[in-house]
């Protein structure tokens, strides 16, 4: 990077303007055809398109790779996912079974600010939870005591 700015600084413009801006070829991961005739860019849109399986092929051969070594690693690496995967979520669900507290709603009454309802319930027991059974129970008796 410092060498491009160096050459930049140095007199690069200059060079490419006696040789012409065709003759340096300036090179990037996206590279669009230049502007001429279409036959002109076609052709050299396959050229690079050819010059890029070229590389992918040389990639290839360069790794001794077969095709039966290629998925013989992969399922290793599965085996090897599994074989740490699994004993982590068998420790992560014990250690939450054993160690970690539940939250459960604390046995008797509520405190005062736990304990504020804004409008009544729309069963019989106007001042019960659903499943507040204790609630229930006094409701009712105390229904049935009113209705004597």
């Amino acid at each position: 990077m410092f060498a491009a700015r160096a050459l930049t600084r140095s007199g690069l413009p200059g060079i490419i303007a006696r040789r012409g801006a065709s003759a340096v070829q300036r090179r990037s991961n996206q590279t669009v055809p230049r502007l001429g005739t279409q036959a002109e860019m076609e052709a050299e849109a396959v050229a690079q398109l050819r010059a890029r399986v070229r590389r992918q092929k040389e990639i290839m051969d360069a790794t001794q790779h077969s095709e039966t070594e290629e998925i013989a690693e992969m399922w290793k690496w599965i085996k090897i996912s599994f074989i740490v995967a699994a004993p982590v979520c068998v420790l992560s669900v014990l250690k939450d079974l054993l160690f970690v507290p539940h939250a459960h709603r604390p046995h008797g009454p509520l405190p005062d600010y736990m304990d504020i309802q804004v409008k009544e319930f729309p069963w019989e027991c106007e001042t019960c939870a659903l499943f507040d059974l204790e609630c229930w129970k006094k409701c009712r008796a105390e229904q049935a005591a009113e209705a004597v």
